[in-house]
């Protein structure tokens, strides 16, 4: 008979994804309200217990629970996390201050902020049309178009000839030619 409320040594013991899943579901909130007491910060307490929960599943394997509960354990690696948090946070500003202070640059940034909505709905819009294409003609087409990878390199990394890559690139291009909309672009 399978036990409906497994304890969370049970669950740890078990070690896989899916009783881990429980795990995190479990004490997740705990852990977030945890950490947000302790750093203040509703975003860092995101980052923090994200990073509790991945050191938890990184040593699964070595940590054996004493107690049926593992949220005592994960609260104490949430507060060491939180401490490495805080102090990587207090290095950077330190170093942040030693750097020499630029004058400010009275450039509006309004044409640049403009410039980074266009570049993202032109983006979107040709990824609609990329992501119909087939598998091998997406990758093909980012490393050669997109990322300037030579035909050889793309060839190696992807396992096929370089002939294949260069086909699946004119095929990509060719498929997206006709596929082209100007207003959609523009």
């Amino acid at each position: 008979m399978t036990d409906l409320h497994p304890t969370d040594r049970q669950l740890w013991a078990g070690g896989d994804g899916a009783a881990f899943a429980t795990l995190f579901d479990r004490h997740v909130r705990a852990v977030y309200n945890h950490c947000f007491r302790l750093c203040g910060s509703w975003s860092d307490a995101e980052d923090v217990t994200q990073l509790t929960f991945l050191t938890a599943w990184r040593r699964r394997a070595e940590i054996h629970l004493s107690h049926d509960s593992a949220l005592p354990w994960l609260l104490t690696v949430a507060t060491f996390t939180v401490r490495d948090h805080q102090r990587a946070a207090r290095r950077w500003l330190t170093a942040l201050r030693r750097q020499p202070v630029t004058p400010a640059d009275d450039t509006d940034p309004t044409d640049d902020i403009a410039g980074r909505i266009d570049d993202e709905r032109r983006m979107h819009a040709i990824l609609r049309h990329v992501n119909r294409l087939p598998r091998g003609q997406r990758e093909a087409l980012a490393l050669c178009v997109w990322s300037g990878v030579s035909y050889r390199d793309a060839a190696e990394q992807l396992g096929i000839t370089e002939a294949s890559v260069r086909s699946r690139v004119s095929r990509a291009r060719a498929t997206l030619a006709d596929h082209a909309d100007p207003e959609e672009t523009s």
